[in-house]
């Protein structure tokens, strides 16, 4: 099997894009990073006469250089840079592993410069060559991904992607950014630039669909049903009589902080809604206290609405500047 086969482009969500410059330019400085996705291969469509000469010959051109595309959904910003390898360019595997604690498919890396030139370096060049020439099995990562849409010829295919991105060389009045794309082809030992197709809502949309993962901001609260019901100040003040006095007032303190930092987490998406009613949400009485969900839910999109507010606010004073 040939894993070093051409791609034909690149691509990226329009969120995942936006998210990957926001950490590049709010970073003290340089940064790299993981990049994590599949290569498909798209349906072709062939609109050819039945009565074209070469039409036979030019088909089986096709089926033996299939047209490939690396779908990238999802990163990983280390914040600074040789977070995986040295300066040599040669990679740490333990660190690359902690890079993925997420053990997602890994199809290539990131460099993010300031005011620096989209050529890759010399270090880029010996990381790249790295990446490529080790398998995903060599690299130990699970493939925790769905790979149901990837064709099987290309489920081992080699992280050799490379987005290189930077800031402007002089200083503008519009905060630009310039990234490019590039596929190291080991048989060459060349970076090939490649185009980047920024996909948003559509048809084309549905490879990156594929791999949403939804993920909660609602906080881990560890308490049981039976905590939760007597989480009220009333309750955790009791203090039993006795030889078990001064146990019972410690277990009451701990409860207290243990209440106290679950409601913090809590205020974090859903402000003024106090823990203890969250046992009101499940067991078999749920049914009757919709209105209890319905104001977890108002609280929680009154959260939103302020942090909204505080975005537009401060966007309102980096204009007036």
């Amino acid at each position: 099997m040939n894993d070093d086969l051409p791609l034909e482009k690149i691509a990226i969500s329009g969120p995942t894009l936006a998210s990957l410059i926001q950490r590049f330019s709010s970073s003290n400085g340089d940064v790299d990073g993981l990049l994590f996705g599949h290569v498909t291969q798209p349906t072709p469509v062939n609109l050819l006469d039945d009565d074209f000469p070469s039409s036979s010959s030019s088909s089986s051109i096709r089926s033996d250089s299939p047209t490939l595309v690396a779908n990238i959904t999802s990163f990983f910003c280390s914040g600074t840079l040789s977070s995986f390898y040295d300066s040599l360019g040669q990679l740490n595997l333990s660190a690359l592993n902690r890079c993925n604690q997420q053990q997602q498919r890994l199809i290539g890396w990131f460099v993010g410069r300031r005011r620096t030139s989209l050529r890759p370096s010399m270090r880029e060049f010996s990381v790249s060559s790295s990446l490529s020439s080790n398998s995903l099995e060599t690299l130990n990562f699970s493939q925790k991904e769905s790979i149901s849409s990837i064709s099987p010829p290309f489920h081992n295919f080699p992280p050799c992607v490379f987005l290189l991105l930077s800031s402007p060389l002089s200083v503008q009045l519009i905060h630009t950014h310039d990234y490019r794309a590039f596929q190291f082809r080991r048989s060459t030992d060349v970076f090939e630039p490649k185009s980047i197709d920024v996909i948003n809502i559509g048809p084309a949309f549905r490879g990156h669909y594929g791999a949403f993962s939804p993920n909660s901001q609602f906080p881990w609260l560890s308490c049981s049903m039976k905590e939760f019901s007597s989480s009220s100040p009333s309750r955790e003040m009791e203090i039993v009589s006795g030889d078990d006095d001064d146990k019972g007032k410690e277990e009451s303190l701990v409860s207290l902080k243990r209440v106290a930092k679950d409601q913090h987490g809590l205020d974090l998406c859903a402000e003024g809604y106090e823990v203890g009613r969250l046992s009101k949400l499940v067991g078999s009485e749920a049914v009757n206290y919709t209105s209890e969900l319905e104001d977890l839910y108002g609280k929680m999109l009154a959260k939103l609405e302020g942090l909204a507010r505080v975005v537009e606010k401060s966007s309102a004073l980096v204009l007036e500047q």
